[in-house]
């Protein structure tokens, strides 16, 4: 499974999430300590938006620790809204198409979790996507298909609806095809002003997910965020320190929204297959 963070609140540099703090999403990379799969080594992507619309990508296939574009990137970016995920491939290929965050116009889409036997559900589930989002798909991954998906089911104008939507048709898929074993969501995407962040499995026992609104969530190792006006939302897959009681579960088929200054946790509407 993967790793991934991500940013809403003041301008920081990319590099003090990725790198410098105690359990950084680097660290991860290497020592994942909540998950099966310890080592994420399968590739890497940073979004992130600036001054226009829409967001800056960069991805890759090499091992997020050994990349030294990603340092020389992180170091220099500036950014008040960002995501970073590291991958551990499940099934498809290692190949820059399939490395996370996805994006399409102003959104971008990361997710953790897995489809088992994917390739049984694939076809009925593209048939499912429209012409025009069917197009941007340029990867193999059950991620970007369920990112197609969402923006079929209206992602623009109706982010959680349409993500339980797109869920919705998961479920009725792999109840068609038989697949036993239990899919798996938690993910996260934006507009460029808001993170909604998604934790959704078929038998509620999802892949671990954590908000922090605390400033010093964000201390590095030289310095800290103390001085730093209203509130970031820091969101993990792992806290990125050990001072765990600073960092609340997001809950069971529930969905995180936050903006700069704020955030609240909403129930998701009920996922149900209709066959």
């Amino acid at each position: 499974m993967c790793r991934w963070i991500a940013y809403v609140g003041t301008p920081i540099f990319i590099e003090d999430l990725l790198f410098q703090t105690g359990h950084s999403l680097i660290d991860q990379s290497l020592n994942a300590q909540e998950v099966n799969t310890t080592t994420n080594g399968d590739g890497f992507g940073v979004g992130w938006y600036g001054k226009r619309p829409f967001p800056g990508v960069f991805k890759e296939t090499s091992p997020a620790w050994n990349d030294p574009n990603l340092r020389a990137l992180a170091q220099q970016t500036e950014s008040g809204l960002f995501f970073a995920h590291i991958r551990a491939a499940t099934g498809t290929p290692v190949q820059r198409t399939n490395s996370h965050p996805f994006s399409y116009e102003n959104w971008l889409f990361q997710h953790n979790g897995d489809i088992e036997d994917f390739w049984k559900i694939r076809r009925p589930l593209m048939q499912r996507v429209s012409d025009d989002f069917y197009r941007a798909i340029k990867g193999s991954t059950d991620s970007e298909v369920m990112f197609a998906l969402a923006l079929t089911h209206g992602l623009r104008d109706d982010p959680i609806g349409a993500t339980a939507r797109m869920l919705a048709d998961v479920e009725e898929e792999r109840t068609r095809a038989g697949i036993e074993v239990q899919a798996t969501f938690t993910a996260a995407l934006s507009d460029g002003n808001t993170v909604w962040a998604f934790r959704y499995s078929s038998d509620r026992q999802s892949k671990t997910l954590y908000y922090s609104r605390r400033t010093d969530a964000l201390a590095t190792l030289d310095e800290g965020y103390d001085d730093l006006p209203g509130s970031p939302v820091v969101i993990a897959s792992e806290p990125l320190d050990d001072v765990r009681d600073e960092w609340a579960t997001v809950p069971e088929s529930s969905v995180l929204i936050a903006t700069k200054g704020s955030c609240e946790v909403r129930d998701l509407p009920e996922i149900r297959a209709s066959v």
